[in-house]
């Protein structure tokens, strides 16, 4: 603020009664300190009850609650040893389905290598099996097939020796005998 406005706030106060106005002022300020005051009172008279009703329900609560702790308390204390012999016994468990699993996976392991082994050796022998009645068949086929040719061609050559004996002597030519192979069935 300037000099020259301060000089006119100053007249203008001056001009003004003061001492009526700030009986005013200080009046307003004395009543609302005063309202004030009521209603910290009330304030604090409604939480002193509050607080009394609070700390009354707490006891309440308090006296409800302690059998209750107590009773839970007795039953985890009657608890605690049987939930460890109960934990003890699955760890017990545990290791041995885990034993178990170990031999039976060993056990299957085995077994399913005799099994293999034995399909090869069952195989080897159907093999042979088959290889041996290849080989009976092919030998019965020629044992019936070789002196079977040789009785069919010595058949016809009698057959051609009686022809030229019997009946074809007036110089007829006689066919040439095809040589037939016997059917076998196998």
């Amino acid at each position: 603020m300037s000099v020259h406005g301060a000089v006119l706030s100053g007249i203008w106060l001056a001009a003004i009664d003061t001492d009526k106005w700030l009986i005013v002022f200080v009046g307003m300020v004395a009543v609302a300190l005063v309202v004030q005051a009521i209603a910290v009172i009330v304030f604090a008279v409604g939480a002193a009850k509050t607080r009394t009703r609070v700390f009354e329900m707490i006891e309440d609560l308090r006296g409800k609650m302690t059998p209750l702790i107590s009773v839970t308390h007795d039953m985890v204390k009657d608890a605690s040893p049987k939930v460890k012999t109960i934990t003890d016994n699955l760890v017990h468990t545990s290791h041995l389905i885990r034993t178990k699993a170990t031999e039976f996976d060993a056990t299957a392991t085995e077994a399913n290598a005799k099994t293999r082994a034995q399909v090869a050796r069952v195989d080897g022998m159907v093999s042979s099996v088959l290889d041996a009645t290849s080989d009976a068949a092919a030998m019965f086929s020629n044992a019936i097939r070789i002196p079977a040719r040789e009785l069919s061609g010595l058949m016809h050559g009698m057959k051609a020796g009686l022809d030229v004996l019997l009946g074809r002597r007036n110089g007829a030519k006689s066919e040439p005998v095809e040589e037939q192979e016997p059917v076998s069935r196998i």
